[in-house]
C-alpha cells in the first residue's frame, strides 16, 4: 500500500514532534471519513467517570473504535480535533498519554479547542477525527 498521508514538521514551526504530533498532513485523493465526536460514553451504559485522564481513556477507546469499524488505523488519520472543557497546560499533560497511546506511534496533526461545554455536563473531553480511508 503506498503513503496516503505525508507529515510534515517545518523547522520555521514549532517543533511538534516532541509532542507525538505533525504540524501539517498531506492527504493524496481517497476516501474520506468524518467521524463524530467520540466522548467518554460507552456502549454498555456504564456512567461516565470525573477524571479527565479516565474519559480521555475511553474516549480514545471510542474513537479506535470508529477506527476499526471502518478498516482504518491510526496511521490514516488526518486530524483530530480535542475539545476540551477547562482547557489547560496542566489538563493538556493528563489527556495527551491516553491520546498519544491511542496513536501507536502515527503522528496525525491535532487542534486543541478550549469550550465551555460539551453535550452533557458530566462530559470534559471530546475527540473528533477526519480519517483517509485505506486503499
Amino acid at each position: 500500500m503506498s503513503q496516503t498521508i505525508t507529515r510534515l514538521n517545518p523547522a520555521n514551526l514549532p517543533n511538534s514532534q516532541d509532542m507525538g504530533y505533525s504540524q501539517i498532513s498531506i492527504v493524496e485523493p481517497g476516501r474520506m471519513a468524518y467521524v463524530s465526536g467520540q466522548v467518554a460514553w460507552r456502549a454498555n451504559g456504564e456512567p461516565v467517570p470525573s477524571s479527565i485522564v479516565e474519559q480521555a481513556k475511553i474516549a480514545a477507546a471510542n474513537a479506535k473504535a470508529a477506527l476499526d469499524a471502518l478498516g482504518a488505523t491510526p496511521q490514516d488519520i488526518v486530524i483530530l480535533r480535542c475539545f476540551v472543557t477547562d482547557l489547560t497546560p496542566e489538563t493538556l499533560e493528563q489527556l495527551f498519554p491516553p491520546i498519544l497511546e491511542m496513536f501507536d506511534g502515527a503522528m496525525p496533526s491535532i487542534t486543541g479547542v478550549g469550550v465551555a461545554a460539551l453535550v452533557s455536563p458530566e462530559l470534559k473531553i471530546e475527540l473528533e477525527l477526519t480519517v483517509r480511508l485505506p486503499d
